[in-house]
């Protein structure tokens, strides 16, 4: 059994259901991807997986036991999650705001120390923003605020870490560095990631292990080499597509087909040609020219 999982999930906000009949082990020291179009549940199931959101039926295990009967700070020394979206408070600065991922760590007897110092100090360094430390975190671009959110989950110092479309809102160069900084979480430190992605092309890149879904259901989940095919990708999002191999990372590389021919431009007509004027340009030629020839001379 996986530290992970959750069995015959139903999840519903209000009276709405949003999913039904979830099941999934999320494999340990694996980074596993959540794809699939927009409302499919693919948040939804990061939601309840972390406890954030109750699920109308079924169940969520944490390291065998129901994760609703741990206490919240429990479940927070074992999961780490980062938001979609987060917001930090107005003139935060970036240690400060890194620094409250050691909350839950702390007790009443057991306030700020110098391990909490050591591992917010390493993490910073390790996410590439220990020289912001100072900075307002409301100052900073997109990729640098991300880093720092990243940064504050890392430290709690979670085993597992679920990630809610990270790379929102961020061009493709800061996509791809913090994509990077998470293979480098599961190569040098063993983490368990769980993410939420959008682009099928970075998912199937990255992930170790890709859960597909379509309106509310798991569609398919394994290896993306083994399940991402043109066939899985129409079925998921309706798209016609090839599928070939990346010649940089040797993953599946997923290339949309035209709905229909590209149209070639209309030529452009030629412009009437005026007698006199081409007479006129034509005398103009030699004069030009021997104006060149004198000025080199």
């Amino acid at each position: 059994m996986t530290r992970l999982s959750a069995h015959d999930l139903t999840l519903a906000y209000d009276k709405r259901v949003v999913a039904r009949e979830l099941a999934i082990e999320i494999p340990d020291g694996a980074f596993t991807v959540i794809v699939g179009p927009n409302a499919c549940g693919k948040s939804t199931l990061l939601r309840a997986l972390v406890r954030l959101l109750r699920p109308k039926a079924g169940t969520v295990h944490l390291d065998g036991e129901l994760i609703s009967s741990y206490p919240t700070k429990e479940v927070a020394r074992r999961l780490g999650l980062l938001a979609q979206s987060a917001t930090a408070p107005a003139g935060i600065t970036v240690a400060d705001l890194v620094a409250r991922g050691r909350y839950p760590h702390q007790r009443l007897l057991r306030q700020w120390s110098r391990e909490d110092e050591r591992v917010v100090g390493e993490v910073m360094a390790r996410t590439g923003v220990a020289e912001l430390a100072d900075r307002a975190v409301d100052e900073l671009s997109g990729g640098q605020r991300q880093r720092v959110w990243l940064a504050m989950v890392l430290a709690q110092r979670t085993p597992i870490l679920l990630l809610d479309e990270p790379t929102t809102f961020l061009d493709i160069a800061h996509q791809v560095e913090v994509l990077d900084l998470c293979e480098q979480l599961l190569t040098d430190a063993g983490h368990t990631l769980v993410a939420v992605l959008h682009d099928l092309n970075q998912a199937s890149r990255y992930a170790t292990h890709l859960v597909a879904m379509r309106a509310g259901r798991i569609v398919a989940q394994g290896p993306p080499a083994e399940i991402v095919t043109a066939e899985l990708v129409e079925e998921v999002f309706g798209l016609a597509c090839r599928v070939i191999t990346d010649p940089e990372s040797g993953t599946p590389l997923v290339i949309p087909l035209r709905s229909r021919p590209a149209t070639p431009a209309p030529a452009m007509p030629a412009a009437p040609v005026d007698s006199a004027s081409a007479a006129s340009a034509a005398c103009a030629q030699p004069a030009t020219v021997t104006a060149v020839a004198v000025a080199g001379g």
